[in-house]
């Protein structure tokens, strides 16, 4: 059925008639056999790069482009759904483009647009990049409901960085389809302010500002893909040795994000000692759900402003921490690393950060004082860590599936530091395996000397300083080897 019911008219030949029916795809990338249009080449003029202008909706829904007899045009005959606004927009601008497609069956399967510089082209936006820009969160963007379909429906359209209020304007005409509708509505009414004259420079600037932050986001559903058990696993094992309790806990949250799809409910809070891994089981979390990841740390927050941003009305107002990051990831679906979650609840008079983080953790929506915006948080997978539990405020708790990480046993400190730490840093460094040898006894003496410490991060310092060592030896005494046995271990380390 077409999007349009537009017919020409003897009285008016310029209402433009639409000649082409919508298709429904969420493919992220086109080709031949997943166009972004099919045009009609029954005539079989249209060749590999076509350059001309799209005519819609000027007269009827087609592309005009010039051979030897003269102007010749192509109705379109589908379009991709996700494209109607970014058509009808090369369209009512005139800007000149290159078709890339295919001859098919059914016409001539359009796969890449590129604008091109041409004499007389009233583009808006100086470059290709742009377009290329919109094209691309185009494609990543879902197809839109069938029953919000209509002729004035805003599509969606990333590596470009939307600044100036032409761009904003034209990105939000041809790809704000794509925006949650608050921050459409939210983006349209900002939009407004940068033109108003009604309000101060000073007004007008924040407006520009928050909206370049916003656009350049890329928001996403809450849909997750399913992840590949068998990689998951692979990583927990390349990342963390032991931890059998830990890593059967997080295979059962990819799991349950498998059967449905969408996040869990609560996040994963990891207590433990300092320097048993709770950082690095995040990190492996992030990556097995292949998402971008940011770091909050605790301990140096101590003002609830620093999460939620400044007001406005301030000069020199900015967003909060957790709006920059994500600015910083280019998407809503990120891992928000928690760290020293104990430390949340101090304070220094201007109010309580760990109640910032609860409107965060509920996945209801956030809002930046800056922005002025409720920010979807659906996509947040929080991953937090603490050394006290008791430092952790209930309601706080209560937002987590707690993995308590106990510390390692002197086996597997040994079993630690011999296969994965000494190497790691070894390899780090340039050495090869013979240069630097610990031997059984040397091995003893170097967990015995951090008995008393918890965690690896002393057997992470003492494995760079046997290394040094060993290079040290190698390059100023000439020797092709050292070995390490107990009392060179204990009269190198402290």
């Amino acid at each position: 059925m077409p999007v349009f019911d537009f017919k020409n008219s003897p009285e008016d030949a310029r209402v433009p008639e639409c000649t082409y029916t919508v298709f429904r795809t969420n493919q992220s990338e086109a080709s031949a056999e997943h166009p972004i249009l099919i045009l009609d080449n029954s005539s079989r003029k249209m060749k590999h790069h076509t350059c001309g202008i799209f005519l819609n909706p000027a007269r009827r829904t087609s592309f005009e482009f010039r051979e030897e007899g003269g102007a010749v045009t192509a109705d379109i005959l589908q379009i991709d759904a996700r494209f109607v606004s970014l058509l009808k927009w090369l369209g009512e601008n005139h800007i000149h483009v290159r078709l890339s497609g295919a001859d098919r069956e059914d016409g001539y399967a359009v796969y890449k647009i590129r604008e091109t510089a041409f004499g007389g082209s009233g583009k808006l936006s100086a470059e290709d990049g742009f377009l290329q820009f919109m094209i691309e969160r185009l494609l990543s963007s879902d197809a839109p409901a069938e029953e919000t379909e209509d002729e004035d429906k805003e599509e969606t359209g990333d590596s470009m960085k939307l600044t100036s209020i032409q761009s904003i304007t034209d990105f939000l005409n041809c790809t704000g389809g794509t925006l949650p509708d608050n921050i459409r509505l939210w983006a349209r009414r900002n939009l407004a302010v940068t033109r108003s004259n009604e309000v101060s420079p000073e007004e007008r600037r924040h407006a520009q500002r928050a909206l370049s932050i916003m656009l350049n986001v890329r928001w996403k559903s809450n849909y997750f893909e399913t992840i590949d058990i068998h990689e998951a696993r692979r990583i927990l094992d390349e990342e963390l040795y032991g931890m059998e309790r830990v890593k059967q806990r997080i295979m059962e949250t990819v799991i349950q994000i498998n059967r449905t799809h969408t996040l869990p409910a609560y996040g994963l809070l990891l207590i433990g000692p300092a320097g048993t891994g709770k950082s690095q089981i995040a990190y492996a979390v992030a990556r097995i759900l292949k998402l971008p990841w940011t770091t909050l740390d605790m301990s140096s927050i101590n003002d609830p402003e620093q999460l939620t941003g400044s007001s406005r009305i301030y000069a020199n107002a900015k967003p909060g921490i957790i709006m920059e990051a994500f600015s910083m990831a280019g998407e809503s679906n990120l891992v928000f690393i928690i760290n020293e979650l104990d430390k949340a609840a101090s304070g220094k008079g201007n109010g309580n950060p760990a109640d910032v983080l609860l409107t965060l953790l509920d996945n209801l929506g956030f809002t930046d004082n800056y922005m002025e915006c409720m920010i979807p948080t659906v996509g947040v997978y929080p991953i937090a860590t603490a050394n006290d539990r008791d430092q952790i405020s209930a309601p706080l708790m209560s937002r987590f599936a707690v993995i308590e990480i106990p510390d390692y046993t002197p086996e597997e400190k040994k079993i630690i530091f011999s296969r994965y730490v000494l190497p790691k840093v070894m390899k780090r460094i340039g050495m090869h395996d013979k240069e630097c040898i610990l031997s059984a006894d040397g091995l003893d003496a170097v967990v015995d000397i951090y008995k008393n410490t918890s965690g690896i991060r002393d057997l992470e310092q003492a494995a760079e300083h046997i290394a040094a060592n060993a290079l040290y030896q190698i390059e100023v005494n000439h020797v092709k080897s050292v070995t390490f046995d107990e009392k060179m271990v204990r009269a190198l380390l402290p």
